[in-house]
């Protein structure tokens, strides 16, 4: 009998930590390749931040914290919310966990009964269904089409709420297309919200510091105050200050479930390091200058692969408002034959050759819930880029139209 709980069988590994393990394998072997797989910005967590870490270490602040962050970290929280927001939070509604990933699984596990359901736009991050199905609900994916800018439509919304709703699952800036939602487009579904009070509203604003071209980023419970009391709103220093390996997310909402989520982590990691919560004041609190010039060097990567892209054979990409990904079609690609005489089927496909043939790492869109299409990070050097760029042009002109079968 195996030793393995009946509930990883409804889940998979992550497939992005996938393609990442496999490319550092790969070049750990001597090949050449450039890892376009993870989604973390490249920069070195800004100094005044790092300093902050390193005092907190001289200082002793070594020890266990509350479970659910300290004092200082809270109050950063409430300000930060407050500022960029509009969101009014006290302490009681504040929590603080080991990366936003867990503030996701937190709120899952605490509030999600066996076959309540949660609503989950696609293109989506590839952890949410399988999160939902550990806390035994039931995914229900709603496709947005590349025509409406992938994102959720209200009419798509609505025939998706069922009395069985539970959650809905909100990210913009997105993983994987870097969509993101303008107030009028926000305040159309909150319109849709309003009507059905039985539905909460997870939001993931995870990338809500990278923005390009002006976009004016909002989130769902400032749009509109009525979900205030069904809201939780989810956040972390990972993506915005380059603080990826520091693991520290967080969260505001009712009082309620944050009660319940600390629970939950009470009796599993308890509090998030001491030494990165003392960083993370200082993230939110200190400079923010830096924000703006990592924009523009992501707005210029952004643009600057999106060329390479488009100019590929069968290849097209639309652009993003926000985040480090793009998320092109590769449906031209389809049904056509590689040089050592393998069809490309699937976007899986498509990126195993690319992976084999010209050592680019990349993830596909099957593993993001819908194809075909695939995910490229672009949170890495204009040089990588640009190297990619072609690999992936070349790659694709060595493509040929499937032999026709005598």
């Amino acid at each position: 009998m195996s030793i393995v709980a009946n509930r990883l069988k409804k889940i998979k590994p992550s497939p992005t930590l996938a393609v990442t393990d496999k490319a550092r394998e790969l070049r750990e072997q001597g090949v050449d390749v450039i890892g376009l797989g993870a989604g973390e910005p490249d920069f070195d967590t800004p100094e005044h931040i790092r300093e902050a870490g390193k005092r907190a270490i001289d200082e002793g602040k070594t020890r266990y914290t509350a479970v659910d962050g300290t004092v200082e970290l809270k109050d950063a929280i409430i300000a930060k919310f407050q500022r960029n927001n509009r969101l009014t939070y006290e302490r009681d509604q504040i929590m603080a966990s080991t990366g936003g990933k867990q503030v996701l699984y937190n709120a899952l596990m605490a509030s999600v009964n066996p076959g309540d359901e949660v609503i989950i736009p696609a293109p989506y991050w590839v952890s949410y269904p399988d999160m939902t199905l550990l806390a035994e609900g039931t995914p229900v994916v709603v496709d947005c089409k590349e025509s409406n800018g992938f994102k959720l439509q209200p009419a798509d919304l609505e025939a998706a709420i069922t009395p069985k709703t539970k959650w809905i699952i909100m990210n913009s800036p997105s993983n994987p297309t870097g969509a993101a939602y303008t107030h009028a487009e926000m305040k159309a579904l909150t319109d849709v919200l309003m009507k059905h009070p039985h539905v909460w509203v997870l939001s993931d604003d995870i990338y809500e510091e990278i923005v390009y071209d002006g976009f004016k980023f909002v989130t769902a419970a400032q749009v509109e105050p009525g979900l205030y009391d069904r809201t939780l709103t989810m956040n972390g220093v990972s993506k915005g200050y380059a603080m990826t390996g520091w693991r520290i997310g967080y969260a505001g909402g009712p009082v309620d479930l944050i009660k319940a989520m600390k629970k939950i982590q009470g009796q599993s990691t308890s509090n998030p390091s001491s030494i990165s919560q003392a960083a993370a004041v200082e993230a939110l609190n200190g400079d923010q200058s830096f924000l703006e010039d990592w924009n523009n060097t992501f707005k210029t990567r952004r643009d600057l692969i999106m060329d390479f892209l488009n100019a590929a054979e069968g290849i097209s990409c639309a652009k993003p408002e926000g985040a480090f990904y793009v998320y092109p079609s590769c449906a031209g690609v389809m049904g056509k034959e590689t040089p050592d005489g393998k069809i490309i089927n699937s976007d899986e496909d498509f990126v195993t050759y690319l992976l084999e043939s010209e050592g680019v790492a990349c993830v596909h869109g099957e593993a993001f819930g819908m194809s075909p299409y695939f995910r490229i990070s672009y949170a890495t050097s204009d040089e990588n880029l640009k190297k990619a760029g072609k690999r992936i042009q070349k790659a694709c002109a060595a493509l040929k139209p499937r032999a026709a079968v005598a």
